[in-house]
Formats: C-alpha cells, structure tokens, sequence
C-alpha cells in the first residue's frame, strides 16, 4: 500500500516515499505540531490484520521508545489511523555504511570511531535487556555527528516482555514475519545460534557486530558463498581470513577484537558491548601496535593518580580462556588485564581471593534470594558456580585456600569449616566465629577472632584451637587481624591496629612471643612472588619489595593500582597467587549523594553530592542531618551537621580523635556518637548546639556503635562485639546511672537495633538463618522472636507512626510490613515501596525515614552499580623487578 502525498496519519503530514521492504514502507513527514521532520513507517497490511502481532508491536515499541541514546535512532510515536499501523521515528540525514561501503573500505581510524558509537549504541540497548537482532551496514546511518543505529524493528526485549516478543516493524527482512521462532534478520551478518533459530541474546548482536566491523576495514565481508546454503555452511564452519592479512596496517589487537566477536559459540566470544568497546577503545588511544599491552616506568607511591604499569586490557577474559586453552602468566614477557564481570544472580558479592595455583577466584556472595554461600569462578569459564557445602558462611567472611588449591576453608554457624573444592560435605575443623584467616603449607590455620581478640591456631585436620597471638602482647589497645602465612608456613603477617587510626604490618613466627613490626598499612597485607608485599596504602594497591628470608623491606612501595576498594576495618579487595596472577576490585564507583525519595519512589531533591557521608543520623523534626565526613588532607573523620532548609554544613567534632555513628536523642538536643578520644574507645554526649565539651557516657573496650534511642530518652542500644560473641545488642541507661546491660547476645550477628515508638519492642537484623533476615522482640526481654521480612532483609527502622517496620529486602528494595504490637507481636506480608539505589557500603543507616514515613532520606550512589567488576592481572609484577 502506497500512501501519497500530502496525506495525513494523525498530525504527521506524508512528504515523500524513501524506502520499502517486506516489513513496510518508510516516509519522510512533518510533524505538524512541532514543525520537524521525521520518518514514517507503515506496517504492512498482512501484519496490520492480525490483532496479536498489532499488540505485540505495541507493547515492543515502548521498550525501544525507552532507547535514548546519541547513537540510536529515536522512536518517536506509535499510531492508528483509518487502517494503517504506523511508527513515528528520528528523521536522519546522512548515508548509511551500505552505501559508503561499497566505495571500498574504511580507514582504521573512521572504523574504530564508528565501531565504538555502534558497541556504545548496542550496550545502552543490551542494558535494557533489547537485542537488536539484525546488525548489518544497511542499519547504521553515517552521520555528521556520528554513526546512528536503526531499526530495532526486530528487536528482542531480552526476559522483560516475553519468550516471543519479536518487533514487527523493521523493513530488513525481504519476506513477511512469521511466528516466533522464525529466523529473523539479513543472512550475511547472523550468529550460528539465530541461523538455527536458536535463542539469542546480546552474544548474537556481538556477532553481528564483528561482521560489520571486519567488512568496515578490508572492504569485504567476513562471509560469502554462492548460494544461501553455502553461505550459512560459511558462518557455520567457517572463520574469515584476519584482516590484517588484507590489510596489512591493521593491528593485530583488532584482528582478535574481531575474530573474538566472530567465535562460533555465544560463551567465546566477548560477553558485553561495553567489552567491545573499551577494546576498540583502546586501540584508537595507541594501545595496540602489536597486540600486547607495552610495560611503562613505574613510580613511588604518591597521593596522586596512579600511572600505570601497563595498557589495561580490559575484559579479554573469553579471549585469553574460553577458547580452550589457560594462557600462564609465566608465558607473557608483559601484564596482561582483563575483567570479570559478577554474575548477575548475586546480590552482594565480597572480596575476591585466587587461587594458590592461580586457577580458580573464590568469593562469598550472599545470591538474589539472601542465601550466603562461597562461588568460585575459574579463569578458563566464563560462569560462576556456587561451592556446594559452604552454605550459610558468614557475610563478612573471606574464603582460605589449602596451599594445593584443593580445599576451602570458611566460617559458618559459629564453627570453623572445610569444604573440597571439587565436590562433597564441608567437615567442621573446630568451634570458632571468625571473618579471615590464612592455610599454611605446614597443614595449619591462623584465624583472628572479634575486636580485641587474640589471633588462634589449629590444625586443619581439626584438633585444639590455640591462641597464637595475643593483644596483651602490645602497648595499649591493640586489635589484631587478617593474618596471612608465608611460604614457609612458620611466619605470618597480619595487622595490628596500635592506634585506633593506623595500622602497622606485622611478623610473627609460629611457637614465638615475638612480633615485628614492618611497616604502616592501610589493609590486609599478602606476601607474593618474586618478593612482595602487597597492600593498600593511601587508597592505591602498592607491591613493597621484601626479602623473606631476612624479613626486611627492601626501598619504597611501588603503585599496583589506584582507588582499591578497602574498608576502614582492613579489609582490601585484592587477592594474589603463586604463579603471578592478581585479582582485585576497584573502589567505590561513583560518589555519595543524600537525595529526598516521596514514598512511591519520585526523586525530590538532592541534600549534597559528592561528600563521603558515613553513618548519617536525621533529626527527629527531619530539619538536619548529622553525619561523619573524612578530611581530605588529615584523613580525620569528624562529624558534621547540615541545616536541610539553608543548605548549610556546620562542623560538630573538633577533636583529632575518630568520631563516627552519630544518633539524634528524642527531643533532638543531643548527640551520642562513638569515638576513640581519651585513649578511650566508647560512647560519647555532647550539646546539638556544639556548645561545651563531649561527655563520656561508656567506656567500651571491643568499641560501641549507638543505633537507637527510645522515644522516652530512657535507653539507648548500641552494637559492640563481645570475645565469646559476634555482634551483639546491649542496652545503656540514660539514667545517669551509666548501667549497661546486654539484650541479644549469640555466636550470630544480631545488629541495627531500631526502637519501636512505645519502646516496647525493638526490630533488628541477624543472620541466625545464614542470611540476613529481619527480626523483632520485646524489650528488654525475655520473650518471643517474630522474623518479620520472608526473604531476606537488613537494616529495619520501626516507623515513628508505629505501624510498620521498614527494611532493605536481598536487592536492596525499600519494604514494609504492616505491624501490630499490644499484648503479643502480629505482622504482615512485606511491600516492596521502590529501590533507591542505595550506596553499596556496610555503614549503618543508608536511608532514613522521617516522622510521618512519607519521606525517605537516603544515601544513593551516583553510578547506580552495586557490584563492581573483578580486574585480573598475568604477571603483574612485569616492570617492577626493573
């Protein structure tokens, strides 16, 4: 059906024909409304009479209507009118690469622009779950601004919309559009999986993409023959000739870009768009010439932004191991980096540690049903898979490996525990509650135990548990952790926090009393070879130089990698094994910002940006925040209070002590917070006016965070860690009588108590179950416990209205339960309000409830990514020995 000039579908005036095809015909129009150009088409009659195919249209039009990207073609508008079924799209002046191509091939420069806008169009799509299905030269607009991607006509919206949503609206298919199932798309340019009407995902666009990209460069297509048959047995069985064998300046990192995306399994070639681009990326810079990444000097550690030891090569995992061989670190004169990506299953994922023999990252991650459990991802896979026995290890735990890499030792349901790697039950090594330790080559575990706790010894085969390193051994208030052996397995280092603000690396021989001390450290160190210590220092990875024979340090730190993630406990999220390869994580991506969410969800405004706000606490009137903010330049955390109303900030702490965990009381003219002044580690009170000194409340020698005040200012809970215990829940006085007393105390972590507004009750998490759930009992007990969320839940707030507990559900959802308290506790089933995309941290009070529950005060991150990706390195110490 030809629609002539002139005519009108709803307000788009129809200028001219421009284009046909079995999918429709395709018009220039004006937008009478808004005087502008735009581009029609019109569904074919066969496809317009079935009611079924006009809803799936539809329905499928919205999701791409959704696509706002520079490099996508913009839909517009869907319409009816007087029988026609049409779509409304982004006018577009320019030619597309079919045309242009066949003039002959690109430079590489142009290929690798175009490349990068078509990876960043395709990854903005895939991350909407949309697969484009039909990535060929005809359907990429070269423009003056760039290259456009069009017709997502047979697009799949990949899990949202249905296993048959096909768009029926492209007009690149030369015959009709049949059922689901049917092959879709132009034969040239389709994955293996779409020729076989397989299912297909993003894999397939990538595909697609590295046809596009090899005919880009040499002119030709990466697949031809002289007939249908003979060109799908071409795409079947075939690879193409590189390109750098047509033409000869094409860099051989390209030709690996390309014969990776061309890899006839989905699960070898790259995973992600974003994968292809940063490779195509890093090409255009000059990081390729011969296709590995070239060694630079490195420098002394600074407090700058770390140079690089080499060209990252980001995300060449599938590359380096999917296609059936593991490439050694000791093989490659250079680093070598890829990426690992955290399977999208997981919720919470903790800090990665490798292998002894370099094979296998071990990991605990809590999945998308709140089920804590260890994964393991090797290097020759692209899955991660969870560790069968390790169920219910602790959250805050770290995976030990056995020195051969055939164990994994853990901690779960107050016991120490060992499981094989390759399968069978997890056996129970002794009774212990712990977060990391470390397997020596002589068949022992060093583990650290609660704050204040001596590092313990025991065999691996089980046997008596002995204290190995004690904090009565030091001067003051030590606390001990993360020990690590060395290969000798007679000496470990750990960490020794002398101070309250600085940790100091220390050495101990197994058997001795004798510690000695090393150097200053911000986290857990680990010896690797060829004679380094690595740890985090100044927020950058460093590999110290060290003889372990003598035990000395030998010249100064060397940077390894910039923004590390750590915490202000010690932990570091990096991981290295004996054969030269190094895993660690990035640190917080994004920055803080405390944005005002309404209760559906709508973004009212935003507090602050930027700041690294910890533990914020609203007052009780909702008018200021106070909140524990790091100095920059002395690394001192005080806190600080901001006025909501005139946007200001006003410093509250002045000491040079640590202050954090602030808590508004009742009325809001006071502030109790923990800090480490007086040489004293406990909780403290001072004035909300700032007027006058802190007063000491409590004395804590394993430390103290407050959580909640019950509305009649009569107690306070607070969390401490006891050395029989884990977290526990203790209750102070405010009374003036300084009487603290315990309320919850078991080997599980019982933490962020909240009062409910009568003070009779009170709402906390634990993970008694083996993940973190949400629970409620009568204060100050004893009596029964109600769990009250049903699948996984953290950090509650008891509503000041007093009808609902509040709590962030496994993907960190806000939730409520309607509640009822009287003679007994009644609950009811948990509604999912909105996910603020809260900002992935272990401090306390990420969001805040105002007195009405209507407003939400929350601290989102400004990235929107919880779940940071692992870098792996080959050889990471390649031009530090230089």
């Amino acid at each position: 059906m030809t629609i002539a000039k002139g005519t009108c579908l709803g307000p788009y005036e129809i200028e001219e024909e421009i284009g046909a095809g079995g999918m429709g015909e395709v018009y220039r129009a004006r937008d009478t409304r808004l005087d502008r150009v735009v581009a029609i088409k019109v569904l074919p009659d066969h496809l317009a009479q079935s009611p079924e195919l006009r809803q799936r249209m539809e329905r499928e039009a919205k999701a791409v209507s959704s696509l706002s990207h520079p490099n996508i073609c913009a839909l517009y508008d869907i319409g009816h009118e007087d029988g026609v079924d049409y779509l409304v799209m982004e006018f577009i002046d320019g030619e597309t690469l079919g045309e242009r191509l066949s003039q002959g091939p690109m430079p590489l420069e142009d290929t690798l622009r175009y490349g990068v806008e078509i990876a960043d169009a395709l990854e903005k799509a895939h991350r909407q779950g949309i697969v484009h299905r039909d990535i060929k030269p005809g359907n990429i607009m070269l423009t003056a601004s760039g290259a456009k991607l069009l017709d997502f006509g047979l697009a799949k919206a990949d899990g949202g919309l249905g296993g048959d949503a096909d768009l029926t609206v492209s007009p690149t298919v030369s015959k009709p559009l049949t059922t689901a199932g049917t092959v879709l798309g132009t034969y040239q340019y389709m994955a293996p999986e779409q020729l076989e009407g397989k299912e297909v995902d993003a894999r397939t666009d990538i595909f697609s993409l590295g046809a596009v990209l090899y005919e880009m460069v040499t002119g030709r297509r990466a697949f031809a023959g002289g007939s249908q048959a003979s060109l799908i047995g071409a795409i079947m069985t075939e690879q193409p000739a590189p390109a750098s064998t047509l033409q000869p300046m094409t860099p051989p990192a390209f030709d690996r870009v390309i014969q990776t995306c061309l890899s006839k399994e989905p699960e070898e070639r790259w995973q992600t768009a974003h994968d292809v681009k940063l490779q195509l990326q890093w090409i255009a810079e000059g990081g390729s010439v011969v296709g590995l990444p070239a060694p630079v000097a490195a420098r002394r550690k600074s407090r700058e932004r770390l140079a690089w030891v080499t060209a990252a090569v980001a995300g060449v995992a599938a590359v380096l191991f999917a296609v059936g061989f593991f490439l050694r670190a000791q093989e490659i004169p250079h680093q070598v980096r890829f990426e690992i990506t955290p399977d999208a299953k997981l919720a919470q994922v903790g800090s990665p540690r490798i292998s002894p023999d370099g094979r296998i990252i071990a990991f605990q991650a809590i999945d998308s049903g709140g089920n804590g459990q260890i994964w393991l991802r090797p290097l020759d896979s692209l899955e991660a898979r969870p560790l069968a026995g390790s169920e219910g290890a602790v959250t805050d735990g770290r995976p030990m490996w056995s020195p051969d890499s055939r164990y994994i030792a853990f901690f779960a349901g107050g016991k120490l525990k060992k499981v094989p790697v390759a399968g069978g039950p997890a056996q129970t090594i002794c009774d212990a509650n712990g977060a990391d330790g470390s397997w020596s080559s002589r068949g022992e575990i060093v583990f650290d135990g609660q704050a204040n706790a001596p590092l313990m010894r025991v065999s691996a085969a089980g046997g008596i548990v002995r204290p190995e390193v004690s904090p009565d051994d030091f001067e003051g208030s030590a606390s001990l952790g993360w020990p690590e052996f060395l290969p000798d397995g007679k000496r470990f280092l750990f960490i020794s926090d002398l101070t309250g603000e600085e940790g100091t690396i220390m050495l101990h021989e197994v058997g001795t009393t004798e510690n000695t001390a090393l150097t200053p450290a911000d986290s857990r160190v680990q010896y690797a070879e060829p004679g380094f210590l690595i740890y985090v220092l100044d927020g950058m990875l460093v590999g110290h130089p060290f003889d372990a024979d003598r035990a000395e340090l030998i010249g100064e730190p060397m940077p390894l990698a910039d923004n590390v993630g750590s915490s202000a406990v010690g932990l570091a999220d990096f991981s290295a094994a004996a054969d030269g390869t190094l895993v660690f994580r990035s640190g917080e991506s994004g920055g803080r910002r405390l944005l005002w969410f309404d209760r559906a969800g709508l973004e009212l405004s935003a507090v602050a940006e930027g700041d690294e706000f910890r533990n914020t606490s609203l007052s009780p009137d909702g008018s200021r925040v106070v909140s524990g903010i790091a100095d920059d330049d002395s690394g001192n955390r005080d806190l600080w209070i901001h006025d909501l109303d005139r946007g200001v900030a006003s410093r509250f702490t002045f000491d040079p002590a640590a202050d954090s965990n602030p808590l508004w009381s009742p009325d809001g003219t006071q502030i109790v917070f923990s800090s480490t002044r007086d040489e004293k580690r406990g909780l403290y009170r001072k004035d909300a006016s700032g007027v006058g000194p802190a007063e000491l409340l409590l004395d804590v020698a394993d430390g103290a965070g407050p959580n909640t005040w019950s509305s009649d200012g009569r107690f306070l809970l607070y969390n401490t860690q006891g050395a029989d215990t884990t977290w526990d829940i203790w209750a102070l006085s405010m009374d003036g009588s300084g009487e603290a007393f315990p309320v919850l105390q078991s080997e599980f972590f019982e933490v962020r108590p909240s009062f409910s507004p009568d003070g009779k009750w009170f709402a906390y998490e634990s993970n008694e179950s083996g993940r973190s759930e949400v629970y409620v009992r009568q204060f100050p007990g004893p009596g029964g416990q109600w769990q009250v969320s049903t699948d996984g839940g953290s950090e509650p707030v008891w509503s000041a209205v007093g009808n609902e507990v509040i709590f962030l559900d496994v993907a960190g959802n806000l939730s409520v339960v309607p509640v009822e308290t009287g003679a007994t506790f009644t609950a009811g089933l948990p509604e999912v309000l909105f996910d603020p995309a809260v900002f992935p941290t272990l401090q306390r009070n990420r969001y805040l409830a105002t007195s009405d529950g209507e407003r939400f005060l929350v601290l989102a991150t400004m990235s929107g990514e919880s779940i940071r990706p692992a870098t792996v390195v080959l050889n990471w110490s390649a031009g530090l020995e230089d």
